[in-house]
């Protein structure tokens, strides 16, 4: 198979999660930067990356790397690149693209350059003016930063997160790349109570179970680079069988998650359902200030209402009471606490959180606030 280089994209704040799951899969990173890492890989590291990476956005290959300051250099550089390796001559392809700090800084034109230099690439191999573009679909990216340009094809077609499961929806729900992820900085394993307290649809939790189950993300859905001849067909049947054969039916995984919406909670056990982590995930309809500490040591990881609204600022400062009173009970829980609001910290407590890390929610900036509660003793053999 051919030594190939692979970007996992992903969302700020995400690269060492992101980083971590590649590394564990056996891949060798050469290198990792802000929103991207890139590693080592084959056409079965493309299948395998898309079907278990859990917190990346995207998985692209990388077709070529190259400074160019003027139009000319910039066509020249794209039509040397083997485009004919992988796109076929039916072969339907789009170029999108971004240029930052560059002197090439119309992003249409580059777009259109780009186009040209790969159509008259192809018109040589395969001998033809004419496409009939009714076969496989790509999409070609130009990134354009400080007059270096990198060239990409994008091998996951819609977003990593988009896991296939998400059969009913409520308003403003977490992705599920970042769900996982903040699952993966907590310390909550299988075995452990796990609390969520403003389930929504029921992300969190539901990440928490696949994780806990080994369950792969990608299991469920269809990707790009499928429709690909490059790649053969049973690569991906061969990876798909071996992740069904990984799922860890016997792990011991107990989760409640709750929501004061009733009709959060209906859509949470059915996207539950449709992961097949219904079992593993106890629903309830009731206030924070209900949720009970049923055992030591639990963890609560949440995302609670933003407040963005009108009339909504009392309601999350009764929240955050709530959630004072339950720690200040319950010293040996700890809370993992995803929100933009930058006056929770002050409201939930005077000492300042264990740990904060910035993360983006789609656009919107937020805080991960970590505090760590008593650690629990180690059993006894």
């Amino acid at each position: 198979m051919a030594k190939l280089e692979l970007i996992a994209t992903a969302t700020f704040g995400l690269e060492s999660v992101v980083k971590r799951e590649i590394e564990a899969l056996g891949f060798k990173i050469i290198k990792s930067e802000d929103a991207k890492i890139t590693y080592i890989g084959d056409e079965r590291a493309i299948v395998t990356s898309n079907i278990w990476l859990r917190c990346a956005d995207r998985v692209l290959l990388k077709m070529g790397e190259f400074k160019a300051d003027s139009f000319e250099e910039l066509f020249q550089q794209t039509k040397a690149l083997p485009w004919e390796t992988w796109i076929t001559e039916d072969a339907k392809f789009t170029v999108t693209g971004t240029s930052v700090k560059s002197k090439l800084h119309s992003v249409p034109a580059c777009q259109s350059i780009v186009k040209k230099a790969i159509v008259e690439k192809l018109k040589e191999t395969y001998a033809c003016e004419q496409f009939a573009e009714t076969g496989a679909e790509y999409t070609i990216k130009v990134t354009i930063l400080k007059d270096r340009v990198t060239i990409t094809i994008d091998t996951s077609g819609a977003g990593l997160h988009k896991r296939g499961y998400r059969v009913k929806d409520v308003a403003a729900p977490i992705k599920e790349t970042l769900a996982s992820a903040l699952v993966q900085l907590s310390f909550w394993k299988a075995g452990r109570l796990l609390v969520d307290p403003f389930c929504g649809s029921g992300t969190i939790a539901i990440e928490a179970a696949m994780l806990a189950r080994n369950i792969a993300p990608g299991l469920q859905r269809k990707f790009a680079a499928e429709q690909w001849s490059g790649i053969e067909e049973t690569l991906w049947k061969e990876e798909r069988k071996k992740a069904f054969s990984a799922i860890d039916y016997n792990a011991e995984v107990r989760i409640t998650a709750s929501d004061i919406n009733p009709t959060a909670i209906k859509a949470a056990m059915a996207n539950a359902e449709e992961a097949g982590v219904d079992d593993c995930i106890s629903f309830s309809v009731q206030p924070v200030a209900e949720v009970k500490a049923t055992e030591q040591y639990g963890i609560m990881i949440g995302n609670p209402p933003y407040g963005e609204r009108i009339g909504e600022k009392e309601e999350i400062q009764k929240i955050y009471k709530d959630l004072r009173k339950f720690f200040t009970e319950n010293p040996t829980w700890s809370l993992y606490l995803v929100t933009s609001d930058k006056e929770f910290e002050p409201q939930f407590r005077k000492e300042a959180a264990d740990r904060r890390r910035k993360l983006y929610n789609g656009r919107i900036e937020t805080c991960y606030y970590q505090y760590y509660g008593d650690k629990p003793p180690k059993k006894q053999l």
